[in-house]
């Protein structure tokens, strides 16, 4: 298991390196080029800026998050050839870079979506919060602006202004994409980069639809349990993974986390391990890493991730804001450190009681 954090890059955060390398146990990052649009080639001199840039604070680079799919891809356009080409072409560069990890997501027009970016909880922290009447009645066409209002002047991964200033137009695009149609593209992707995956020994896990279920009539295939074997199964090569985010997944409580853990055995090259708190079955809350915190066991999932072997990359998710910081809703530093040096102390006496060490 490598302990990591995400850090956004020069100009996009407010934690730096520096910062990062002080948290017991992180010796790596999990980053991205956040000025790149999706369909684009991150060039080798790109990658190998932010590894230099990394790498000269004594971090290294565990994987990326996120090379963004476009549109294109997803629906199945005539642009689809020439930005699938472009995405072999990237993963080729990291590969050459030594980078084998990539978390990407597959969801229609908006990424993770909340209705409130600073809720404030009874420990006067604040953090991201759904409810689903609020979203209910929130016209499409203005989550964008409802959520550059509430982001602190920062851009948030996954509402990029470029692409979402097109938002009529995608909604219109997306029109006739069931999920059958979403999951035979997402098949296809899958397939057309296998060479290039397994050549570098590539590993892509994909992120889970946030929430976990159907929003704005738009498809969610990424779900739950059944749906994620349905994937692993269709394509069934080892570099086919899924990104394990419980706070995702876990944002429908009739998901089992760890037996989802179980389901996807080997398949789980990055984890993000983040609780959350149900108010009601259309109303859930960021909460601290803490299990006692929210309605998550985090000792149960780090334990079921441990017993099926699980070697890879892993970091805390979605922070509350406490002691005054101004950052990124969700990502900032402190309580992001609390959490990558709690699920490590879980680990460790999970290892230690397992007799192995």
């Amino acid at each position: 298991m490598e302990m990591t954090l995400r850090w956004y890059g020069p100009g996009y955060d407010s934690v730096s390196l520096k910062q990062i390398k002080q948290i017991p146990g992180v010796k790596s990052v999990i980053t991205t080029l956040m000025g790149k649009q999706a369909g684009e080639v991150w060039t080798e001199a790109e990658i190998a800026e932010l590894k230099r840039v990394v790498e000269e604070e004594g971090l290294t680079i565990a994987g990326i998050e996120s090379v963004n799919i476009s549109d294109d891809i997803k629906i199945g356009t005539e642009k689809r050839e020439q930005h699938i080409a472009n995405y072999i072409e990237t993963l080729e560069n990291l590969g050459k870079a030594g980078i084998h990890m990539v978390c990407y997501n597959f969801m229609p027009v908006f990424d993770w979506t909340r209705s409130d970016l600073a809720r404030v909880r009874p420990d006067g922290s604040t953090v991201l919060a759904y409810n689903q009447d609020v979203v209910d009645e929130i016209d499409p066409a203005h989550m964008k602006d409802s959520v550059e209002k509430m982001s602190n002047g920062f851009v948030m991964p996954g509402w990029e202004p470029e692409r979402l200033s097109r938002l009529e137009a995608l909604f219109e695009a997306y029109k006739d994409i069931d999920d059958e149609k979403l999951f035979n593209n997402l098949v296809y992707f899958l397939e057309s980069i296998g060479e290039v995956c397994e050549k570098y020994d590539i590993k892509m896990g994909i992120h889970p639809d946030d929430p976990a279920w159907p929003i704005f009539g738009l498809p969610r295939i990424v779900r739950d349990k059944e749906r994620i074997v349905k994937l692993l199964k269709a394509v069934d090569k080892p570099y086919n993974g899924i990104t394990l985010c419980t706070g995702s997944l876990g944002s429908n409580p009739a998901n089992d986390i760890c037996d989802i853990i179980k389901a996807a055995k080997g398949r789980i090259p990055f984890a993000h391990v983040r609780n959350l708190k149900y108010n009601s079955d259309r109303d859930f809350e960021e909460a601290a890493h803490l299990s006692s915190d929210g309605s998550m066991d985090m000792h149960a999932i780090m334990k079921a991730l441990y017993e099926t072997g699980f070697d890879g990359v892993i970091r805390p998710d979605h922070g509350r804001m406490i002691w005054d910081e101004v950052a990124m809703p969700g990502y900032g530093l402190y309580d992001r450190a609390l959490g990558a040096v709690y699920l490590q102390g879980l680990w460790e006496a999970i290892d230690k009681e397992s007799g192995k060490n």
